[in-house]
C-alpha cells in the first residue's frame, strides 16, 4: 500500500493512540486530534486523504464537522466512527458527506474494507487477527495501568479513561468471560 495520509478525530485518547500505531505500522503518515479546533487546524495543514471521526467529541458533535472537513478536502474520504450506534445517526452522517459509517469497535481491516484501501498484499489473515488481538492486548494493559492507578475504582478509572462507567464496565465482564477457565 501507499502511503497515505490520515487524520484520526477522537477525544479517547486509547483508541487514538492504538489506531495511529496500527495504521503507522501499514506506512501511513497519521496526525490525531481531540476536539473540532485542532481537528480543523490539523486539516488545512495536512490535508489527509482520509479522515476517521468520532460522532462525540467532547462536547462537539462529530457529524457537524463533515461539512467544515470537506470544505477544506473536497475528496477526503471521512469515515464515521462511534460506540452510540444507530440508523438515524448513520443516514445523517452519509447525508451530511460521511463516505461509510461504522460502530466501534472496529478492525483496521474493516476500516480499510469499508474505505476501499488494499492493505499490504503479504497479510495473511493471521496475521490480521494478531493485529486485532494486538490492539485489543494494548487496550487492556492500558486499562488494567489506569484502574491500577486508580485503585480498583471503575468510576474514576472511566473518567481517566473519558469513557462511560458502563462501557469500562462491559469490557472488565467480557475480559473475566474469557480469561475464565
Amino acid at each position: 500500500m501507499l502511503t497515505e495520509t490520515w487524520l484520526i478525530i477522537d477525544d479517547d485518547e486509547v483508541f487514538c493512540r492504538i489506531l495511529k500505531k496500527s495504521l503507522e505500522k501499514q506506512g501511513n503518515q497519521v496526525s490525531t486530534a481531540s476536539n473540532a479546533d485542532s481537528a480543523l487546524q490539523l486539516a488545512k495543514k495536512q490535508l489527509p486523504k482520509f479522515i476517521i471521526l468520532d460522532l462525540n467529541i467532547g462536547d462537539d458533535n462529530g457529524i457537524h464537522l463533515i461539512k467544515p472537513l470537506l470544505a477544506i478536502i473536497p475528496n477526503a474520504k471521512i469515515l464515521m466512527l462511534t460506540g452510540y450506534a444507530s440508523i438515524a445517526t448513520a443516514v445523517s452522517a452519509v447525508k451530511m458527506g460521511a463516505y461509510h459509517y461504522l460502530p466501534k469497535p472496529c478492525s483496521l481491516d474493516e476500516i480499510y474494507k469499508v474505505l476501499d484501501i488494499v492493505a499490504t498484499p503479504t497479510k495473511s489473515l493471521s496475521s490480521a487477527t494478531d493485529e486485532r488481538l494486538s490492539l485489543e492486548h494494548h487496550e487492556w494493559e492500558y486499562i488494567r495501568q489506569v484502574l491500577d492507578e486508580c485503585q480498583g475504582n471503575i468510576s474514576e478509572a472511566a473518567r481517566v479513561l473519558k469513557m462511560h462507567r458502563r462501557t469500562l464496565q462491559r469490557k472488565l465482564q467480557k475480559k473475566r468471560k474469557v480469561d475464565a477457565p
